[in-house]
């Protein structure tokens, strides 16, 4: 017993000589470096993302990262479990459960210490409470639906596998990262997809929380030593030397990079985290309109955003949450005499904003309702949601400055344009929602300020806060610079 327990002991701290041992195969050099960072010493959180291309063996990866925690963790009255989802509950039986059963069958040890089914793994001295369970929600789970398919994993080494988590919501990782309460000894999460878009939960684990993660990228790069061997390599090369390594697809599938913004994206993640760290000089903005954009909050977990722009500088936006229609139509009335605005364009579909821009007019002002279905200007645009967020892209590819708000990012890259006919089609704001797994309330804020052309009013003072006379003579507005656009650095 001793020299079994001495064994396991030795293959918890080494993954890799595990998977040599048990399996009988010598792991590719990017495996390897995935399976190095599940050994060593105890650790209450660990979270590894492998960014692959496509066909590296990531399912057998992660197969063998789930036998690695069901043989190798534990203590006395304390037993691993763990849960396997993937992006449908047939592409979890297709691959990775297979894969699953596919190494269990290399292994005598493997085959005598569990039992494989079609929906749990358990070992055979203790069924109830040492197991990997098949997991799946529905496509039009919630958020509690799909926190209720992760649920039941109390124990001190909970795990959980994710396989194809490149359109899988942010909602799964969300209810994942419930078994790091509770103080476990050792806790995984292991996921693993290809980046062919930007608003599933794998983008946001490469993006927006990169820091909590530990990624691996899968490569089938010839020039990388640690490509994947399982993708023929003059393949590889070939679709590099046609298409051309900043190809969408190829980026994808043979480099496993996240393509600019997805194969149908308005706008890259590079431009977007370009016009972030961007700086424009006032004399560069300070004679065009001031423009608010207001979004209105549909549900009660979308914010009410109010997004000032003028010219090249985007400045930091208000957020609402919870506002009522006098308060919220208060704060849009106290922007629009701070801010000396323009233009202001409030988001009434579906009425939604039909409130705010009543009592606006109570106020003696004039906003103009935007109804997001509703006719463009140019005859190029299927509507004018489509023409605004056309209109924002430009902006930001031709030196527009937005304030650095992580969220932003997936907001500005996840939407993807399509035609309908001959006309421009952005797509469905509920499909975005749903793969961003909120509501990109910031992004369709700053876009509503494109919504129409609007004329710049003259100011009372020039940018040096000195008094313009002529301006004085001709207008009514208060003196005051607009302020300074959001400095990242600042």
């Amino acid at each position: 017993m001793s020299d079994a327990s001495g064994q396991i002991r030795r293959w918890r701290l080494d993954p890799v000589a595990f998977v040599r041992d048990v399996f009988g195969v010598e792991p590719d050099e990017w495996q390897k470096d995935a399976l190095a960072m599940l050994g060593g010493d105890p650790n209450p959180r660990r979270k590894v993302c492998m960014k692959a291309c496509t066909g590296p063996g990531k399912s057998a990866a992660l197969a063998w990262i789930g036998w690695h925690r069901l043989l190798c963790f534990g203590r006395k009255g304390e037993h691993p479990k763990g849960a396997a989802l993937s992006i449908t509950a047939d592409n979890l039986k297709d691959n990775l459960w297979a894969e699953l059963s596919k190494w269990q069958a290399r292994s005598p040890l493997l085959l005598a210490a569990f039992t494989w089914t079609k929906e749990r793994i358990y070992a055979k001295d203790h069924p109830e409470t040492w197991f990997l369970s098949a997991r799946s929600f529905a496509q039009k789970a919630d958020d509690e639906a799909i926190g209720r398919a992760l649920s039941g994993l109390h124990s001190q080494f909970p795990f959980i596998l994710l396989d194809e988590t490149g359109d899988m919501p942010l909602a799964v990782g969300k209810a994942a990262q419930q078994i790091f309460t509770g103080n476990p000894a050792d806790a995984l999460i292991a996921q693993a997809g290809n980046p062919t878009s930007t608003g599933g939960l794998l983008y946001d684990s490469c993006s927006v929380a990169a820091a909590t993660w530990d990624i691996i990228t899968i490569t089938a790069d010839p020039d990388d030593p640690k490509r994947t061997p399982r993708v023929d390599a003059e393949h590889a090369q070939e679709m590099i030397d046609t298409y051309g390594r900043d190809n969408p697809w190829v980026m994808a599938t043979i480099l496993g990079l996240f393509p600019p913004g997805g194969f149908n994206s308005l706008l890259t993640h590079e431009e977007v985290m370009a016009a972030m760290t961007r700086h424009v000089r006032e004399s560069e903005y300070e004679a065009a309109a001031r423009v608010l954009g207001v979004d209105v909050a549909r549900e009660g977990d979308d914010r009410s955003v109010i997004f000032p722009r003028q010219g090249l500088a985007a400045f930091k936006p208000q957020v609402l949450r919870n506002a009522n229609t006098i308060y919220g139509a208060a704060q849009v009335d106290k922007k629009w005499t701070e801010w000396e605005a323009d233009g202001v364009f409030i988001d009434n579909t579906g009425g939604f904003g039909g409130g705010w821009i009543d009592q606006l007019q109570v106020l003696n002002r004039q906003p103009i309702g935007i109804h997001f279905a509703g006719k463009a200007t140019d005859y190029r645009y299927a509507n004018i949601r489509a023409e605004m967020w056309w209109k924002l892209a430009e902006w930001v590819k031709g030196g527009g400055a937005i304030p650095h708000i992580p969220e932003m990012i997936a907001e500005l890259t996840t939407p993807t344009y399509s035609f309908k006919g001959d006309q421009l089609l952005l797509e469905p704001k509920e499909q975005v929602k749903k793969r961003l797994g909120r509501s990109p309330d910031f992004a369709d804020a700053l876009a509503l300020t494109f919504a129409y052309p609007v004329q710049a009013a003259q100011r009372l003072t020039d940018r040096f806060g000195r008094l313009n006379l002529e301006a004085a003579v001709s207008s009514s507005y208060g003196s005051g610079p607009p302020g300074e656009p959001y400095n990242p650095l600042g």
